[in-house]
């Protein structure tokens, strides 16, 4: 039998942490090891018990959501994050996606849409609500990129595609007979030339654009 998911909750409001916790200890392979209020709490909490999936609202007291992911992301804890909150704004989700968050789920979705969001997320997957997508899209395509620098090699191309099929880098590279490596040099020239951040947003750019 595998280890169950371990989890560390973070929410300001005591019944929003109630809930959560009810939720997962309704299900047999999650364990919740902290609760936490705040920021802070929630940086010692993640630091000490290193858990699997942190659930983390955006809008805390004492260090919000997005100075948590600063702080994850400058650590390079294992720990992956997705975000609920009642509320995103476009920038928001945008750095929140650079800052290496893996899930979004809004509050007013039904409780087991984050069940299913956390179980992808520790399996490796991104989850990003439909709606906070649209948005996230719509930021991006404001953010033309220069004419001259959105030409893509042939290869550059085939890497887009896979990416946006959600191919890992090892699988890019099988395919396309090359190395991790010069997958990794592809994907960066990629991100540079559509001016992009990472997956998530190539996904987006490349669904707004039509490239794939």
């Amino acid at each position: 039998m595998s280890p169950p998911i371990r989890l560390v909750l973070a929410d300001d409001h005591p019944i929003v942490l109630n809930g959560l916790e009810s939720l997962f200890h309704l299900e047999p392979d999650f364990q919740v090891v902290a609760r936490c209020v705040n920021g802070e709490e929630t940086l010692a909490a993640v630091r000490q018990h290193r858990p699997d999936i942190l659930i983390l609202d955006i809008h805390m007291p004492r260090k919000d959501g997005l100075e948590v992911l600063r702080e994850l992301d400058q650590d390079q804890l294992p720990t992956r994050v997705v975000l609920l909150a009642a509320a995103l704004e476009e920038h928001e989700v945008l750095e929140a996606l650079r800052l290496g968050a893996r899930g979004m789920v809004l509050k007013e979705l039904a409780p087991q849409l984050l069940v299913q969001c956390v179980r992808k997320v520790h399996a490796g997957g991104q989850w990003l609500e439909k709606s906070l997508s649209a948005r996230a899209l719509h930021t991006l395509v404001r953010r033309e990129a220069d004419p001259g620098k959105r030409d893509l090699t042939p290869r550059e191309r085939d890497i887009v595609v896979m990416a946006t099929a959600g191919l890992p880098t090892k699988e890019m590279a099988r395919q396309l007979s090359i190395s991790e490596g010069t997958v990794k040099i592809h994907l960066h020239n990629v991100y540079k030339k559509l001016k992009v951040q990472n997956r998530v947003e190539l996904v987006l750019y490349a669904q707004a654009k039509k490239l794939v």
